[in-house]
């Protein structure tokens, strides 16, 4: 991806401002979907076939990184080793959904089509982020 066509993506031009909008993006939709499993472990369990102890777990580990990425985000110029840390934990997060789907969990057909779509979301994010860190041209500090 270019960083005119990332700049689009983010409407603006500012290689800064799109890798903050991208960390950002990432911590809302994160901290959207850990609180939904911390809010609601039960019917969401019911429906997605997963235990609902698993989505306490992964609902307070989320939450607590969608806050670490969000603060992240709110730095001025997010130093690179961060970032390239959070774009490790999304590539590590959406092959180890795959993995667990694949090996470890039976979902219902709903829950392996969420898995499915958030590692694809998580992957998507790494990339974007990625992209925006190379586009700030800091990609090796």
């Amino acid at each position: 991806m270019s960083a005119t066509s990332l700049a689009a993506l983010a409407r603006t031009s500012d290689p800064q401002t799109v890798l903050r909008r991208f960390l950002a993006l990432d911590a809302v939709v994160t901290g959207a979907n850990g609180i939904a499993y911390l809010a609601v472990p039960g019917p969401l369990g019911r429906l997605l076939g997963v235990d609902s102890t698993l989505l306490l777990v992964l609902g307070a580990f989320l939450t607590l990184y969608a806050a670490a990425v969000g603060l992240l985000a709110s730095r001025a110029r997010p130093a690179a080793l961060p970032v390239r840390a959070v774009i490790e934990a999304n590539l590590g997060w959406s092959v180890l959904s795959v993995v667990a789907l694949l090996v470890w969990l039976s979902p219902s057909t709903a829950g392996a089509v969420w898995t499915v779509l958030q590692a694809l979301t998580v992957a998507g994010f790494a990339g974007l982020q990625f992209a925006a860190l190379k586009a700030r041209q800091d990609i090796s500090d």
